[in-house]
């Protein structure tokens, strides 16, 4: 009987290794304590606006995406705090000529997730087209196109509720930038398949005296109220409102149920209100850090006269502040400690998860090559207006993983032997943006630290330091401080690395941290180019 127990203690341990390879774990953030606890953020990535759906025993979590495809990321967890991107909903932006230029800031905002009837959903705002929905059976799979539900100018932040009569109502704020308002939401009703507004839009909630900047509502039916959970106040500097009514349409209370308090924690909001199996209540959020994007934490909640509170009340004024660790949710079951993808080996046959281009890219950008197990790059035309890296779409690029990280990468540049000025390279993309250039010269190869300083505005790069190779073959890193400063060395054999340049300050890109990654260009035109390969990628 013993032995039938250590051989079954040996075989579950063996299966759950085999699902969840712990070679894959994050050398750069991990949540999950291993005690009973975790610390917050339980994502230390840029998951902006995340909304969360449990299922059963299983939770599903999505988020902005912006201009960066694939997009809207689904996440999947067993225990609230361990999470595993196991795919995108959407492949491709609409409309897809105009999404084939970087456009940045714009695309997919704060989504909502919902399972219903079987059926999973996603509504996101468009701030130019107005509000979309898709669903599918199996959020790991393939979703259906997204579908115009309401269109409008400024129309974001969408949740939608299915009320118990049988009706589905749609609420929404206002990008007062394509709006002409902001500071207010509304409530639409939509027909039973949630396809299509069926109501003029009506305003349910004003916050221009006390919650400025009100939006992101979430939509919730708890006993015989309706609740919005929305944040007000500014990304950076706000707090987590909750309204409730018990009419749809109002009129609204309003409390303030979290704010930053005497932590470091600032504008904690905008989120998930997600319970358990067992009864337990729980609200995800983001902090925004700048650089480091908007990180999500989790917070324990609890409802008290029929309003939440989130986070820690220690002064029971009904408002709580966030908590930098706490006890893991009661969960039935025991789950490995698992984290999103960052290092890659380019070895699946398929770009992985992890990256996303800057536009809608073409099929023949990258070649993931399970043969040789290296992805190739291929050079693409630089844009006729080209003044920097932020006007190419043709960048391969994955999320800051925590506040201090290094990134190494061995590459060989294999560039046309008809083209002078080809080039590739590791770069750190934000509004400035710094990167190591390797570039195909008449005098040979030159690599060299660059920069560029207010690239959203049209700046050129600078050149701090070069240096001409005999190789193409090379080794590129760059390490990142908690202050967000990035300093760049390469190596030719993997071992011994040369500081090149000076250090950079990353800054955020717009509405998304920085990113880490690559791209392949070439100065002309014509009918085909070089390319570089990558023979692996590590973060640590």
């Amino acid at each position: 009987m013993q032995k039938r127990s250590i051989f079954l203690i040996l075989f579950i341990a063996a299966n759950i290794l085999y699902l969840f390879p712990q070679g894959d774990l994050s050398k750069t953030w991990v949540a999950d304590l291993g005690n009973g606890t975790y610390k917050n953020p339980v994502l230390f990535a840029d998951y902006s606006d995340p909304d969360v759906c449990r299922v059963g025993d299983d939770y599903y979590m999505t988020a902005s995406s912006f201009n960066c495809v694939p997009g809207l990321p689904i996440l999947h967890s067993k225990d609230m705090v361990n999470w595993q991107l196991i795919g995108h909903a959407i492949d491709r932006l609409k409309p897809d000529e105009l999404f084939s230029s970087p456009l940045h800031g714009n695309g997919v905002w704060a989504p909502s997730i919902r399972h219903h009837k079987g059926e999973f959903y996603i509504y996101y705002g468009d701030p130019d087209f107005g509000i979309y929905m898709l669903k599918t059976t199996n959020p790991a799979g393939k979703w259906n196109d997204p579908v115009l539900v309401k269109a409008g100018k400024g129309l974001i932040d969408s949740a939608p509720l299915w009320d118990d009569d049988g009706k589905v109502y749609l609420v929404y704020a206002y990008a007062g930038s394509r709006a002409g308002i902001k500071s207010v939401l509304s409530i639409a009703e939509m027909n039973e398949e949630g396809t299509k507004v069926i109501t003029p839009g009506r305003i349910v909630y004003d916050g221009h005296a006390d919650d400025p900047t009100i939006e992101g509502p979430k939509f919730h039916k708890r006993g015989e109220y309706y609740y919005i959970f929305a944040p007000a106040g500014g990304v950076a500097t706000g707090w987590q409102t909750v309204l409730r009514s018990k009419n749809i349409y109002g009129p609204y209370e309003r409390k303030v149920v979290m704010a930053q308090g005497n932590t470091d924690v600032n504008g904690p909001h905008q989120g998930a209100w997600v319970d358990t199996p067992n009864g337990e209540n729980w609200f995800y959020h983001f902090q925004d850090t700048g650089a480091f994007g908007r990180v999500v934490h989790l917070q324990p909640m609890e409802w008290k006269n029929n309003w939440p509170v989130i986070g820690i009340d220690t002064d029971n004024d009904g408002c709580g502040e966030p908590v930098k660790t706490y006890r893991k949710p009661k969960i039935e079951g025991s789950y490995p400690i698992i984290t999103p993808a960052e290092s890659d080996s380019f070895d699946k046959g398929v770009l992985g998860l992890q990256w996303q281009w800057h536009a809608n890219p073409a099929d023949w950008w990258h070649f993931a090559d399970e043969g040789s197990k290296k992805l190739k790059l291929y050079s693409v035309p630089i844009p006729e207006n080209y003044k920097n890296l932020w006007d190419i779409p043709n960048l391969l690029l994955q999320k800051f993983p925590s506040n201090e990280f290094t990134a190494t990468v061995k590459l060989t540049f294999l560039p046309s032997a008809a083209i002078v000025g080809e080039r590739t390279g590791l770069v750190v993309m934000g509004m400035d943006y710094s990167l190591l250039s390797l570039e195909k010269t008449e005098g040979g190869f030159i690599l060299s630290q660059n920069e560029c300083i207010k690239a959203e505005k049209g700046a050129m790069e600078t050149v701090n330091q070069a240096v001409t190779l005999n190789e193409p073959s090379l080794y590129l890193r760059v390490k990142v401080t908690p202050d967000a400063k990035c300093i760049f060395s390469y190596s030719s054999d993997g071992s011994s690395f040369s500081i090149l340049g000076k250090p950079f300050q990353a800054i955020e890109g717009k509405w998304i941290g920085a990113k880490v990654g690559f791209f392949c260009s070439r100065p002309i035109n014509n009918n085909d180019g070089g390319h570089v390969e990558l023979d692996w990628f590590v973060m640590e």
